[in-house]
Order: C-alpha cells, then sequence, then structure tokens
C-alpha cells in the first residue's frame, strides 16, 4: 500500500508506474471526501441565504452533524470553514458557530436598464483611458481591474506549463504554428465543451491571442462600415471601443441583472431591419453579471437564425459558476452554425498569456482568413502550455478553488457595502463571476467618487465607462477578485465614507 499526500505527487507517481488502479481508488475517495464536506456546507449555506437559520442564531454543534451525518468531525470542520470564509457564520470560543449573514440587510436588486439617449463618446474613451492607465503598474486597491489578482492564480504550476511546453514544440516554439492555433489547445478546448453539453471537435476551433481578439475577427469578419451591432447595456467598455473602431453604430439593449437582454426589445429591433450583428455575454455579463435562464438562451438563438443574423457569443466567464453545474452557453442551442462561440483564460487562468479562441460554426472561412490577415499566427508557447495545463486536469481543480474564493468574496462585499453605504444604494446579486454591479442614489456622480477615492489608494470603475448612451452616472463596477482582506475590507469602508460625503 503506499500513500500519495498531494496531486502533485499523484502526478509524479503516474509518471514512475504503470498499475494506476491505486490511483483511481484513492482519487475516488478524495472526491468522495469532498463532496460530503461541500454538500453539508451547501445544505447549510441556502437555509441562511434563504432565512431559515437567522442572524445570531447558533448552528448545531459538530459533534451532532458529525453523528447525524455518520460523517467525521473534520469533515464538518471542512464545511464550517468554508462558511466561516465567506461571512455567513463565525466561531464563537467555547460556545460554537453562529450565524452573521442577514439576508433581510443586503441592498436592493438594481433596476432594469433603459438605455437613454445618445452621448459624446470622447467622454467614455477618456474616462476609460484614465482609469486603465493604471493596469500594471499601480498599488492602488483595484476595485476596477476585470481580472482575479495574481495571488488567486496558479502561477507556479502554469510556469511548469511553460518549461513542458517548450520542451514539447519543434525548436522550442520559435516556429509558426498553423494558422487554426495550436493543436493540444484545440483538441482541450473541444473536450471541454462537454461542460456546457457542447460536441465540439478540434477543427471546429481557431485560436487567438485572447478574448478580445477572438471578438475582433468575428467582428471585422462578419459586419461593414456603418453596420448596428446589438449588444447589451451597461456592457463591456472593450466592446463598445472595438465597434466604434471599426465603425458601426451600437444598439444598446435594455438589460435586467439576472435574466440579461429584454427579448421583446431585441425582436422589435430584429423585425425593423436595425440589426446586422449582435453580440451578447450570456453567462455572467460584464458588468451587471446577469445570466441568460436557457429558455432566454434558446429563444435568442432561435430569432436570429430566424432573420439570419450572425451572433457572436462572449462566454469568458462561464466557467466561473457558483451553482452546481456550468451554465448553458447560447452555442448549446445552436444547431445552424449560426453563434459563434469565443471563450479564453483572460479572466479564469493566465491573463497575460493572451490565449483565446472562437468556435465559428459556419463562419470558420471568414474567421481564418481575419486571423490570417490579422495575425498569421498564434504564439506557440502560451498556446501548448495552456493546452497542457488543460491536458492534466489542473484547470477544473484551480477552478474549484477559484470559485469558492470568489463566491465567499462576493458575500463579503455585499454584506460590507450593506453596512457602510448610502441607503438607497442597489447591488447585483452574482451567481458567478467576480463582479458587481452598485447603483447608487443619483445625487452621487461616480466619476467624481472616482476621482475623491484615487487619493486614497482606491480604484474603481464608474458606469459611465460601460455605455455610449447619456446614463449609468450613479453606477460602478467593482471587481472582487481578489483575497478577502482588512485592506479589502477597510478601503470599501472608505468608498462608503466617500459616498455618503458626496450626498
Amino acid at each position: 500500500m503506499v500513500f500519495i499526500s498531494s496531486f502533485d505527487k499523484i502526478e509524479l507517481f503516474l509518471q514512475n508506474n504503470t498499475d494506476t488502479i491505486f490511483i483511481i481508488y484513492y482519487s475516488t475517495v478524495m472526491d468522495g471526501k469532498a463532496y460530503i464536506y461541500q454538500k453539508i456546507a451547501s445544505n447549510l449555506e441556502h437555509k441562511i441565504l434563504s432565512g431559515s437559520f437567522k442572524a445570531g442564531e447558533k448552528l448545531p454543534s459538530v459533534r451532532t452533524i458529525s453523528r447525524e451525518n455518520g460523517i467525521s468531525i473534520s469533515t464538518v470542520l471542512q464545511a464550517y470553514y468554508s462558511l466561516e470564509s465567506k461571512g455567513l457564520i463565525e466561531s464563537r470560543p467555547q460556545s460554537g458557530y453562529y450565524v452573521i449573514h442577514c439576508t433581510k440587510l443586503s441592498p436592493d436588486m438594481v433596476s432594469t436598464s433603459g438605455p437613454d439617449k445618445q452621448a459624446d463618446p470622447q467622454e467614455t474613451e477618456h474616462l476609460i483611458a484614465r482609469v486603465y492607465s493604471e493596469i500594471g503598474t499601480s498599488s492602488n486597491l483595484l476595485f476596477s481591474l476585470g481580472v482575479p489578482e495574481r495571488e488567486l492564480l496558479p502561477v507556479a504550476k502554469l510556469s511548469k506549463s511553460l518549461v513542458q511546453a517548450t520542451r514539447a514544440l519543434d525548436a522550442g516554439g520559435v516556429g509558426y504554428e498553423p494558422v487554426q492555433g495550436n493543436l493540444r489547445l484545440r483538441r482541450q478546448v473541444a473536450r471541454y465543451s462537454y461542460t456546457w453539453e457542447g460536441n465540439l471537435k478540434e477543427d471546429d476551433i481557431v485560436t487567438s491571442a485572447g478574448g478580445m481578439s477572438a471578438l475582433a475577427y468575428c467582428i471585422m469578419s462578419l459586419a461593414s462600415r456603418g453596420d448596428s451591432i446589438a449588444v447589451e447595456s451597461p456592457v463591456y467598455f472593450g466592446i463598445l471601443q472595438l465597434a466604434r473602431g471599426l465603425g458601426l453604430n451600437v444598439i444598446e439593449l435594455p438589460t435586467n441583472a439576472l435574466t440579461g437582454i429584454e427579448l421583446e426589445v431585441l425582436e422589435q429591433h430584429l423585425k425593423a431591419g436595425r440589426i446586422q450583428l449582435c453580440l451578447l455575454i450570456s453567462n455572467f455579463s460584464n458588468p451587471l453579471g446577469s445570466c441568460m435562464p436557457d429558455d432566454h438562451k434558446k429563444r435568442v438563438v432561435e430569432l436570429m437564425e430566424h432573420y439570419n443574423i450572425p451572433l457572436i457569443e462572449d462566454d469568458l466567464y462561464g466557467d466561473v459558476y457558483f451553482g452546481k453545474q456550468r451554465p448553458r452557453t447560447l452555442k448549446t442551442f445552436d444547431k445552424s452554425g449560426n453563434v459563434l462561440l469565443c471563450g479564453a483564460v483572460s479572466k479564469t487562468l493566465a491573463p497575460g498569456y493572451r490565449v483565446g479562441w472562437v468556435a465559428p460554426g459556419k463562419y470558420k472561412d471568414r474567421i481564418l482568413k481575419a486571423k490570417l490577415y490579422q495575425n498569421v499566427s498564434g504564439t506557440s508557447v502560451t498556446q501548448e502550455a495552456i493546452g497542457h495545463f488543460l491536458e492534466n486536469g489542473r484547470y477544473e481543480n484551480h477552478l474549484r478553488k477559484l470559485r469558492h474564493t470568489l463566491h465567499g468574496n462576493s458575500l463579503n462585499f455585499i454584506r460590507t457595502i450593506a453596512e457602510h453605504f448610502p441607503d438607497g444604494t442597489k447591488v447585483t446579486r452574482p451567481q458567478g463571476s467576480f463582479i458587481l454591479w452598485l447603483e447608487l442614489p443619483p445625487a452621487i456622480n461616480t466619476i467624481t467618487l472616482y476621482e475623491k477615492a484615487l487619493p486614497l489608494g482606491i480604484s474603481i470603475a464608474p458606469g459611465r465607462m460601460f455605455t455610449l448612451q447619456d446614463q449609468y452616472y450613479n453606477c460602478l463596477r467593482l471587481s472582487y477578485g481578489m483575497q478577502w482582506s482588512e485592506r479589502v475590507e477597510q478601503g470599501l469602508i472608505a468608498l462608503g465614507a466617500i459616498a455618503h460625503d458626496s450626498l
């Protein structure tokens, strides 16, 4: 009998042994143990968030849960530690665990957006340039940055994958890849499509230099200057800038923070022939965080197919879900190849590697042509490294930890905002990703809030960045993609104080 104490040692054992039966058994036992504590934690979390367990109420003792469920005390403690890290409960010495989360004190949900009137696009551009000039150089508390901080990323393991990639590639990766992209990466992306009930093959994938590059290939291939593209509102500012740079008119659709775009408005635009292209973030949109229900996704795909309008899907955030399973994509319901699914590891694993892809459906030839003209080839080493990382199962292990941390962060952020921001503040309820959208009282201008917070070392993303319309001046986006700490909590408290002073 051999005991293996870590996943790294499992990998080493596999490399040096042909008998894998023990490894399979060991992995099953570990997965079973993980499932038990997660199930206990999930059940208690549901009761807390639904109000069955109220703030101040004592939870059942560790020994009671251990005895009633026939599990070890260490497994129960692991479940309680999980709830504690999310800010739902606290441990009181010599007494036990108590609920500290109060659902009734949570801020109201933000309103459904209603795009207003066209504004000066230069205002949006200047604001974006100022806020994002700090990327990579600032020591500020970057609530404005839309990627997880490096402490949440498996940097050491990614470095190992880079070394392995250099060894695996011909001439160490200095040559060109095929235009379609690295084979190992395409194969692994296709394999992972099962998580959203897809059935992609490696030949269905074209790689890109990050998610924005994939979107750019799609838009350049499918739209001409003067065409109109429909997007959510608010929407990621990079999409707005890309569309404007290519000479497109942007139609911002009213969007609900839970269910996504208003389908009736989309259908009205389609019937009137106003839309030549549509780009949606169906899973945990940036910055609103909405996740379309399956029936909405299916209806959107049917509408776009009926009117023969290409549909681009930006699915950068789908892997970072807080529920029991990954949400389906628009591509899941695509029967004709009309959906172009874009993805990347920029928001989940390695922002600086610039590795993305697109499953372009029936538009594959156009996408390949666009990539050939723009880039010829991708970066061999980073694509091979990410392919290797996915191939060895490290990605899912990383995602499990990341989801747990981010879910806890979201609850801590919402609790702190409820306690320290002005009355009337509204906040989204994210079910994935790492972004909150706040709607402050109308008297507060978040551009001014940004200016006042910056000298205190706090950077936020004012809502005006996420629209070309004259709106969202009292809104902002906050990223909780960082380790929860006293510094983060104090930063939120200070931001709330500035908001109070702005009234």
